[in-house]
């Protein structure tokens, strides 16, 4: 089917267009709301500022494929292939990606909010100011992918595999990243209030100047994280693990650090002015804590 009669047919109110073969043709602009184009090879296509709101993508192969600003809320690509495509920009709200192949893919600025990527594949993925707020990230592999500015807030992260991310600058508020394996990941700068990070691996991580306002850090393994600079008002580091971290001009207030082992390794004194207030869940400076100490 060339362009012309598959544009004709949808004028004429033709929503079923599968498996048909469009590999690297241009239909930028082109608005093919409601379509179901499942099989469909599209490797290469021009989509750019298309309108494919609530189309069904699945199982297409677009890698390669240019959707830049492309509108596709509410469309199905499950299982499609969208590897190296570009999707800078795209408008996918509520869209549902499950196991899509998105690795090496361009989704920088764009706005998956609400949307499902479950068993996603991201990998090396740019994904810069993307908008995943409350979306479903539950087993995407989102591995040496690059998160930066990134909104992750209120997301379901359940098994989401971060090895080698950039996570630095990004809003990941109100989510269950509890008993995760985050070494060495860099989250420099990000706002991780009110999250939970109970039990998490996240020796070598960088938080240096991180927001972790309020944040569940009991039992986490934090051996050897640069939390230089990182707000840790209300955190709770009850028996987590810092040795060798370094906190060097972290701020705490309300800081609970029942049971945490302290060295002088890993305290840095911040302000030797300020006391050590008298309640056992309040930590003002750890300056005045003794080797080993535990509170």
């Amino acid at each position: 089917m060339n362009i012309s009669h598959l544009l004709r047919q949808y004028e004429q109110g033709h929503r079923q267009f599968r498996e048909l073969d469009l590999r690297g043709v241009d239909l930028s602009g082109v608005m093919l709301i409601s379509v179901d184009l499942t099989r469909s090879n599209l490797m290469g296509i021009n989509l750019s500022r298309g309108f494919l709101t609530k189309s069904n993508l699945s199982q297409v192969s677009l890698n390669w494929a240019d959707l830049s600003y492309a509108k596709m809320s509410q469309s199905q690509l499950i299982e499609t292939d969208l590897t190296k495509a570009n999707l800078t920009g795209a408008f996918m709200v509520k869209s549902i990606l499950v196991k899509a192949k998105l690795s090496g893919a361009n989704l920088s600025h764009s706005n998956l909010r609400a949307a499902d990527l479950s068993d996603a594949n991201c990998c090396g993925a740019n994904l810069q100011n993307i908008n995943l707020r409350e979306a479903n990230l539950t087993g995407v592999n989102f591995n040496w992918a690059n998160l930066s500015q990134a909104r992750l807030s209120c997301a379901n992260l359940q098994e989401t595999s971060f090895f080698g991310a950039n996570l630095s600058h990004t809003f990941i508020k109100d989510v269950d990243l509890s008993y995760a394996d985050l070494e060495e990941i860099n989250f420099e700068k990000c706002r991780l209030t009110h999250s939970n990070l109970q039990g998490a691996k996240l020796q070598g991580a960088n938080f240096k100047g991180a927001k972790l306002n309020y944040t569940n850090l009991r039992g986490a393994n934090l051996q050897g994280a640069n939390l230089r600079g990182a707000d840790l008002e209300g955190a709770d580091l009850t028996n987590a693990i810092i040795e060798d971290a370094d906190f060097t001009n972290a701020k705490f207030s309300e800081t609970k650090v029942i049971g945490t082992h302290l060295t002088p390794q890993t305290i840095k004194p911040t302000s030797p002015q300020s006391p050590f207030k008298d309640t056992p869940n309040y930590v003002g400076s750890f300056e005045q804590l003794q080797p080993g100490f535990a509170v």
